[in-house]
């Protein structure tokens, strides 16, 4: 492809881009530290670090979601480019092996990077010459586009790039020699791993291509080694691609695990573009007129990371079933708990309502016995069912959907789905979620199974039990009868709302009573359950003070007085609040880890033990607002996004951080309700501050307009 490169469209994607310079990138320790992340919209994604070295197993240019969105599978693992330019060739990879050598060294020609919109961009600097490299994907296809710009320059400059390819599940890693396929096709080379494998090919229009098949052994990623596990993967070189670039002009190399001829780069390109920045004009209508907190919580940033997470369709034997969201690159499938949490943020913030009702479609497909899945399998086998919450959190999010939509048809749809997973939970359902005819109050658990989103397990461990009644999963039960209630009132089932209005009276009273621990001034984290003190009637209850509370001030329908609710915000912000997120566990705690690493053991002993999960940044902010009212006060603890953003995945949110200071990001690189959890509060803040501000006449009307809809 020859074309002059015009840039202005994705710089409009959401003002400045997120930029880094020579100060960092020239530091091997910073730049390999740092992550990027481009996602196709099906699952399959393209990730690396800011140098272009891979330290995971889980970097490279084309994984392609053959299942949509499981079934991943790493192709293209990397380009190593060198340009050859006034007779000196100028390696711009990296790669380290297994002794540790580092080798080429091409970040240390790298001039700057920058994130514009949701497409990565690096400059070299070569003599008086530069080169760019644009990365991005085709949505709903797996195929990557790799771009090279040349800008200025006095001297011939020649490219010349050889793909190192695999074929493996993207969990693991590829060792020894086998015997690929290669065999030559229009613009380049396509490669059959073996028989029955998925063919894929690397193009480039107009290069010069030599197939010269070559195993290169060795590579390490240095960040399986920190996480103790095998580090080493060898890989293909199928064939090298050389071409000529004049300044001005661009050229690409197109990565594809598709049938058909993928669009040509330039095309390719414009329509990301657009659609990228459709994606922040919807999100500048839906919220037309707020402002407070922007600067901390960097709304139109966080609107295109969303859309890293969502999926365009779930397909089971080759049939779409609908949309759905990937929980957290690089290693989570769609999960039900973090969907139905992360849903409100990443769909109705955002202003893509009929995202979010297709999801709720897609789960309410797989409800059993009143529950619906935690986590579908990546090889796409029977759907997992235990969890406590993710039904419950199902409740919540179709409120938020409704309450957003006014959707009276999908209510009235929804409705005998949502009375019989409530039902199910009153008489009990699979691992002994039940309510207890004593108190109505939820009880769930069984030994060796985890339940709660504190759900990490080590072999026959389960590190955070919680068996017996969980403080968030009661929270979310009474919540789920209120939402009930309600709904059957819109849709004008008086007997069912009078039941449901009885039983949450019987919930909220038992609650307050059982679950407060007043010589702490907050709330017990699990009562009746074999974890605590016992009390004189031999109840258990577990005074760990762990932000699960939170949700009893958080969620729509709240279970505190004022002065509770007060005292308990206070508790975690004095111990549990830090600038990346909440602790899980309070440092005081003889069980706190302040540090998440070590081998597979020692990090799922410490996920729950005190490590800082950043999604909890959402329900703290939003129990503040309601307990004190001052929207620029409750935003103000988002004030650390901002900087977030440009130090783990850049323009992404990290799962987890170290409990202890400074606070380095761990886990995920890019974790779904990370993100939606931000944008919820902020969004729902600011609604709240702009019906507040209005007059009082205008509110009404819209309240009027609300029930009419829902009331068809």
């Amino acid at each position: 492809m020859n074309a002059s490169h015009d840039r202005s469209s994705s710089h409009a994607l959401s003002g400045a881009p997120i930029e880094l310079g020579r100060d960092m990138l020239g530091s091997f320790a910073e730049s390999s530290k740092r992550e990027w992340l481009v996602t196709n919209g099906i699952g399959g994604f393209a990730a690396g670090t800011l140098c272009l070295l891979n330290t995971r197993r889980y970097h490279g240019l084309l994984f392609a979601a053959l299942r949509p969105p499981v079934d991943r599978v790493a192709l293209v693992a990397k380009l190593d480019v060198a340009a050859g330019y006034g007779g000196a060739r100028v390696p711009l990879a990296t790669n380290e092996f297994a002794d540790g050598t580092i080798a080429p060294r091409g970040f240390c020609q790298l001039e700057s990077f920058r994130l514009e919109g949701l497409i990565p961009v690096w400059t070299w600097l070569i003599a008086d010459a530069r080169v760019e490299q644009r990365l991005w994907m085709q949505q709903g296809e797996n195929t990557t586009y790799v771009e090279f710009t040349r800008l200025g320059g006095s001297k011939d400059l020649r490219l010349s790039i050889e793909p190192l390819c695999t074929y493996r599940d993207y969990h693991w890693q590829l060792r020894g020699e086998h015997p690929f396929g290669i065999e030559p096709t229009a613009d380049g080379v396509r490669i059959l791993a073996h028989e029955g494998a998925h063919p894929y090919r690397i193009l480039s229009a107009g290069a010069d291509v030599a197939i010269q098949p070559q195993w290169h052994w060795n590579f390490r990623h240095r960040e399986e080694s920190t996480r103790g596990l095998d580090d080493l993967e060898d890989l293909l070189r199928p064939a090298s691609f050389q071409f000529e670039l004049e300044p001005g002009e661009s050229r690409a190399v197109t990565m594809t695990a598709e049938l058909h001829e993928p669009l040509a780069a330039r095309a390719a390109f414009a329509a990301e573009s657009e659609r990228q920045r459709k994606i922040v004009t919807l999100f500048r209508s839906v919220q037309r007129g707020a402002s407070v907190g922007d600067e901390s919580a960097q709304p139109e940033r966080l609107a295109l990371a969303a859309d890293q997470f969502l999926v365009e369709r779930r397909d089971s034997m080759g049939t779409p079933l609908g949309k759905t969201v990937i929980a957290g690159y690089p290693w989570f499938s769609d999960w039900g708990r973090d969907t139905m949490i992360a849903l409100p943020g990443l769909t109705l913030a955002t202003g893509r309502s009929d995202v979010a009702v297709s999801v709720l479609r897609t789960f309410a497909g797989f409800v059993s016995e009143g529950m619906v899945p935690n986590r579908f399998p990546d090889a796409g086998e029977t759907p997992e069912y235990n969890t406590a919450d993710a039904s419950l959190w199902f409740f919540v999010a179709t409120h938020e959907y409704l309450r957003a939509s006014g959707d009276q048809a999908f209510a009235a749809e929804i409705y005998p789905t949502l009375r019989e997973m409530l039902d199910w939970h009153v008489r009990g359902t699979r691992f002994g979620i039940r309510m207890d005819q004593s108190d109505a109050l939820l009880w769930a658990g069984e030994d060796g199974v985890q339940l709660t989103w504190m759900d990490s397990k080590v072999g026959d461990w389960v590190v955070t039990p919680r068996i017996g009644k969980p403080v968030e999963i009661n929270a979310l039960w009474f919540n789920a009868v209120c939402i009930l209630r309600d709904l059957a009132g819109e849709l004008d089932h008086p007997r069912e709302q009078a039941d449901y209005t009885a039983l949450a009276g019987r919930i909220q009273a038992s609650f307050e009573q059982e679950f407060w621990f007043e010589a702490g001034g907050y709330l017990y984290d699990v009562i009746n359950g074999p974890e605590g003190d016992a009390d004189p009637a031999g109840w258990h209850r577990d005074a760990s003070l762990r932000p699960n509370q939170l949700f009893a001030l958080s969620l729509p329908h709240s279970l505190l007085s004022v002065e509770k609710a007060r005292r308990v915000l206070e508790a975690c912000a004095a111990e549990l609040w830090t600038p990346a997120g909440l602790r899980s566990l309070a440092a005081r705690d003889p069980r706190y880890i302040g540090r998440y690493g070590g081998g597979p053991r020692e990090r799922d002993g410490a996920y729950h033990q005190g490590t800082v999960w950043t999604w909890l940044l959402g329900p703290f902010v939003s129990a503040h607002y309601r307990v004190h009212a001052d929207a620029a006060r409750a935003l103000e603890y988002l004030r650390n996004v901002r900087a977030h953003l440009r130090e783990g995945c850049i323009g992404q949110v990290s799962e987890i951080m170290d409990g202890d200071p400074p606070f380095e990001p761990r886990g995920c690189f890019a974790q779904a309700w990370g993100v939606a959890e931000v944008l919820r509060a902020w969004s729902e803040i600011n609604d709240s501050e702009r019906r507040r501000n209005a007059k009082p006449e205008i509110t009404a009307t819209l309240a009027g307009r609300q029930r009419k809809r829902m009331r068809g």
